[in-house]
């Protein structure tokens, strides 16, 4: 598994440890593993820095192959770097994957037009090499809309709006918000990939592709509004129209969730209760961070 020190690959983690898997990660050795800290003794972690792919494969040879690592593109790196992470690495474990027999290949992907970013153009790059191997394994790409929940990426839309609500910023600064979007909470998406983990065996040597998102649509500035609205932030001022649309801007998303729900699964959180977990749990873990941070003042000046 890759990605599993991020917020979807550590809940997906855990969710798998809970039911019994074998997990092994690949992950970087600069990664920080907060996230997985209670998990990481039931866990074989691996940095992809000195692991060497091939011997991995003979070694383990993984029932599965779980591509949950992605660069946004976020932090303004150059595109070979967007590329080695969401093309080159996962295209090495699907080249690995064949080689020793595993059967199955479940790719994280995106919801986005390729033309949308280089972040969705790689995606889609990767997914159709994918596609050229489901006649020799089990290839599963999960299209994402957008999910959210405690703990996510600060950079996330979701997430940075919540922080800003919480810090109660001046202003915050956004499209005109009319663009349409599927918000998925992060207990959802994690039972869609389980509903598939499960179903895959009897899938075949096969492409099958399952759109997720939650199958309620809203506006981003429906969005917005209802996060301050659960925040009771009086003084934080939304500037909708004060930044452009980006180019290519989707601005209504269509999913076919038809594949997904044929497996049994639906969604069983609506936006504002995820919104109200997600504003919870941004409060908590602040709370936890200023008790941490007394505790070690405290500690220092004992000392």
């Amino acid at each position: 598994m890759t990605g599993a020190t991020g917020f979807l690959g550590s809940h997906l983690a855990k969710r798998l440890l809970a039911e019994g898997y074998r997990v092994g990660i690949l992950k970087r050795a600069r990664s920080d593993t907060w996230r997985l800290a209670k998990e990481l003794p039931q866990l074989v972690a691996f940095d992809l820095e000195r692991a060497d792919l091939s011997d991995l494969f003979d070694r383990f040879r993984p029932g599965m192959i779980l591509h949950c690592a992605t660069d946004y593109g976020r932090k303004k790196v150059d595109f070979t770097q967007l590329v080695d992470v969401n093309l080159h690495l996962p295209l090495r474990l699907l080249q690995e994957a064949d080689r020793v027999g595993t059967p199955l290949f479940i790719n994280t992907d995106t919801f986005l037009d390729k033309r949308v970013s280089p972040y969705s153009l790689s995606k889609r790059q990767f997914d159709e090499w994918l596609r050229l191997y489901a006649d020799r394994m089990g290839c599963v790409s999960m299209a994402l809309e957008h999910f959210y929940g405690p703990g996510d990426d600060p950079s996330k839309f979701v997430s940075s709006i919540i922080a800003n609500l919480f810090d109660e910023v001046d202003e915050i600064h956004l499209t005109p918000g009319l663009q349409s979007r599927d918000f998925i909470f992060i207990d959802d998406v994690i039972n869609a990939f389980m509903h598939v983990i499960r179903a895959a065996p009897g899938f075949g040597k096969v492409y099958r592709r399952f759109e997720v998102g939650s199958g309620s649509k809203h506006t981003i500035r429906e969005t917005v509004e209802q996060a301050k609205t659960i925040s009771k932030n009086a003084r934080t001022a939304l500037k909708f129209g004060s930044l452009p649309y980006r180019e290519n801007e989707v601005m209504e998303t269509r999913m076919n969730l038809e594949p997904l729900l044929a497996l049994g699964w639906k969604a069983n959180w609506t936006l504002e209760a995820g919104l109200k977990k997600t504003w919870e749990g941004e409060c908590q873990m602040r709370e936890e961070r200023k008790t941490a941070l007394s505790q070690k003042i405290q500690t220092e000046q004992t000392l």
